[in-house]
């Protein structure tokens, strides 16, 4: 499997996730295409890519009003009609439904969303692995062409 890594960081962390994710998928014998940031996508890596993996983090109020970072550039990258994709976002308190935002933003692209992940930032080492396992995991069971 190849994947392509979009990333939205602020603090670091998004990336940090990114790359320990990519460590983890490399581990099961995925390439990555490459790593770049949604503000400048790697359109090369994109197209050679079979799974494109789009993180950033949340911000807004506490209580009301989280969203992804730059929902509306993720809605804007180019189309990934059949290309498979999945979404993660970094958060300090709490994720609100940015995860929602996120992978519907991530649909809008023509993209066939497989799920996603809303990762605290207190424990990115035990969320990383679990969205790189959830990507095995879904990715095994795809029908073939999907």
């Amino acid at each position: 499997m190849k994947a392509a890594i979009l990333v939205e960081s602020l603090t670091g962390n998004t990336w940090k996730a990114a790359e320990g994710v990519a460590d983890l998928l490399q581990q099961e014998r995925w390439t990555i295409t490459g790593l770049s940031k949604v503000k400048q996508p790697d359109h090369q890596s994109i197209h050679e890519a079979d799974i494109v993996l789009v993180g950033t983090w949340v911000h807004g109020a506490f209580v009301f009003g989280q969203a992804p970072w730059n929902v509306n550039g993720i809605a804007n990258l180019p189309s990934m009609r059949g290309k498979k994709a999945a979404a993660f976002c970094t958060f300090a308190l709490h994720p609100g439904n940015s995860l929602d935002k996120l992978t519907s933003s991530l649909g809008d692209t023509g993209a066939y969303v497989i799920g996603g992940l809303a990762m605290s930032r207190s424990k990115l080492p035990e969320h990383t692995e679990e969205f790189a396992s959830r990507l095995l995991s879904a990715t095994d069971s795809l029908p073939v062409g999907a």
